[in-house]
């Protein structure tokens, strides 16, 4: 029985010859580490990890809309996850009315999701690959578009990089001198809603806070660089997603349990070694103060 549980999980029979049925999910998975690693050094700014959530649940509507309709997942995801992002960006200008509505929307996604899967008469696994991912769903014409929606977050991630950061971080500051906060604020909501619905390609509606939010999390225990923090975001993100869809491809379960553990292993390791760090800061700062009482002394 156990030998049984364990095959299901990592089976490496003829792994080789299966790579080639990964090849476009890879790239995407590769891609999606460096948009999500990006994106979520900015969402863990301005506390939008509850809003990646809320995005989500009208992303799964929305692709489950499409599958109803025979029409592209994947274009279904996207305008799910915009509709959702628009109505957050336009709606939540303060943090509490943000979070309102986020609880609003999230319930009615989800239930409009169940309800759309519920009249698909199609297979069953389709269903459940729009919940926890599935490994060989990009194909050649969805990896085109996923590739061209990846481009456009990254090139307006370049554009408003800078003056995002500084209204993230101050925003009243940032107001003051003349930096278009509310713009910028749904400007983002949007990428946001974009990155959301490509992650929801690779590991489905659930569980996207896995590369939306743990790799920048973990970043953010091991550095305050605002350099260091984003290139660690991406390693961890594409190191996320790329192992799950190699580790996935040995076994019989959904790819979103390879990623979100490595996801998480990545974050806990890093939490030991910030708080190792900061202990030892402590303890060099109370051995200087000793030090200069018994020199003053």
């Amino acid at each position: 029985m156990a030998d049984d549980w364990w095959t299901r999980v990592f089976d490496f029979t003829d792994y080789g010859s299966l790579l080639a049925l990964v090849h476009n999910s890879l790239i995407a998975g590769a891609v999606l580490g460096l948009v999500g690693g990006l994106v979520g050094v900015l969402v863990m700014q301005r506390d939008l990890a509850f809003a990646v959530h809320g995005i989500s649940e009208l992303s799964f509507a929305g692709a489950a809309a499409a599958l109803l309709l025979s029409i592209d997942v994947m274009l279904g995801a996207v305008l799910g996850s915009v509709l959702a992002a628009l109505l957050i960006g336009l709606m939540g200008t303060r943090a509490r009315d943000r979070n309102s509505i986020i609880g609003v929307i999230m319930p009615f996604g989800l239930g409009l999701g169940v309800l759309f899967l519920a009249l698909y008469p199609g297979r069953a696994a389709n269903k459940f690959g729009l919940l926890t991912g599935q490994i060989v769903a990009v194909d050649e014409t969805r990896l085109s578009l996923f590739l061209a929606i990846a481009a456009v977050v990254l090139v307006a991630l370049v554009v408003i990089w800078r003056p995002l950061t500084f209204s993230s971080i101050d925003p009243d500051v940032a107001a003051a001198r003349g930096v278009p906060t509310r713009a910028l604020g749904i400007g983002f909501m949007l990428l946001l809603g974009l990155a959301v619905a490509l992650a929801v390609q690779v590991v489905g509606a659930l569980l996207v806070l896995s590369l939306l939010i743990t790799p920048a999390a973990a970043a953010t225990r091991v550095s305050a660089s605002p350099v260091v923090v984003p290139l660690l975001s991406v390693a961890f993100a594409v190191t996320s997603a790329v192992g799950g869809i190699l580790l996935a491809l040995g076994g019989s379960v959904p790819i979103s349990p390879y990623v979100t553990t490595i996801s998480f292993v990545i974050y806990v390791v890093c939490r030991v070694v910030g708080d190792l760090r900061t202990r030892r800061g402590w303890a060099r700062r109370v051995a200087a103060v000793e030090r200069d009482e018994v020199a003053a002394a």
